[in-house]
């Protein structure tokens, strides 16, 4: 069986796919990619199924040696990564050769980038998932980032390494906006006029402790229309929490299953994986859309993914 070998880890770097999903009730978040777009196209590029696990790398990539070879791409962000100093091209499939070794640097785009290798990554399923969840140290390779020495197992493939790479319309499509597109949330009727105002007009920054569980994000204060406490319920994917300080926080892949602050708003389906890329510092807004058209938006990206010009080869 073929082999990943961590020379150095980078900044946080997990095992990744398109997480568990309906756990909430026993309070396990889904985890999986924060970008699953881009892991989805990652695995296509190597002609895996889209789920399949791969290494999310975030802010700073690691080193890697391919004792045996393996067939990869990188999708996501720009860690300008080489393969024996050679150029990677980010969005394309490449072959490395037995013992060629790829580095990966700081990030000059996004947050993450992706690394999925034909076969995938070899885990240990937890609740049908290899997604590493990090606050529970659960799934994933031995529910934990990656550390140096660590040997990671690439499952079989037999097929041969084809060329292929994104079309650059449709990347550009996917990640060209520094808006969320949000619904109203639960409690939106709580907030003030003035609040609402400031909320979709104004620009927020992304907060330094911002990680996989939430974003915190600074700019106006959102403040209720009185006094009100409520009932701690459910919460989704997304969903743009406002706690008692004004300050609002998006919800994210590792996000708690319950909370006990009103929501403003929810991100859109179809811009999930934007969240995905955003760093500390990135500056943001929202733009309100109806269900309806969050609807149309998720059924348009979805047939855009599954269209033929998705992939050149």
């Amino acid at each position: 069986m073929k082999t990943i070998q961590v020379q150095a880890p980078g900044l946080l770097t997990t095992v990744q796919d398109l997480g568990r999903p309906g756990f909430g009730p026993i309070g396990v978040s889904p985890s999986g990619a924060a970008d699953p777009i881009s892991l989805r196209i990652g695995n296509r590029l190597v002609a895996n199924k889209e789920g399949a696990a791969a290494l999310e790398m975030m802010l700073l990539g690691g080193t890697f040696v391919f004792p045996e070879g393996a067939i990869l791409a990188l999708t996501g962000s720009d860690f300008g990564a080489t393969l024996d100093d050679v150029r990677v091209n980010l969005g394309a499939s490449a072959e490395a050769r037995p013992g060629q070794t790829l580095r990966l640097g700081p990030t000059s785009s996004g947050a993450r980038c992706y690394l999925c290798v034909q076969g995938g990554i070899a885990v240990k399923p937890f609740l049908g998932s290899a997604s590493t969840h990090i606050l529970s140290g659960l799934g994933g390779f031995e529910g934990r980032p990656l550390r140096k020495g660590d040997v990671l197992r690439i499952g079989r493939s037999s097929k041969r390494f084809r060329s292929r790479k994104i079309a650059a319309q449709v990347s550009e499509r996917l990640y060209a906006r520094k808006v969320l597109r949000v619904t109203p949330g639960t409690q939106a009727d709580w907030f003030s006029e003035p609040s609402l105002r400031a909320f979709y007009g104004g620009t927020y920054r992304v907060g330094e402790q911002s990680n996989r569980m939430g974003l915190r994000l600074e700019g106006a204060v959102i403040s209720q229309r009185g006094p009100r406490e409520m009932i701690t319920e459910g919460v989704s994917l997304g969903a743009i929490q406002v706690p008692a300080g004004g300050s609002p926080i998006i919800l994210f892949v590792e996000q708690q299953t319950t909370g006990g602050y009103p929501k403003i708003a929810n991100v859109i389906s179809a811009d999930l994986h934007r969240v995905g890329q955003l760093r500390p510092r990135d500056e943001l807004r929202f733009d309100r859309v109806t269900f309806d058209a969050a609807r149309s938006l998720l059924v348009e990206q979805e047939r855009m993914l599954a269209s033929r010009e998705l992939i050149l080869e």
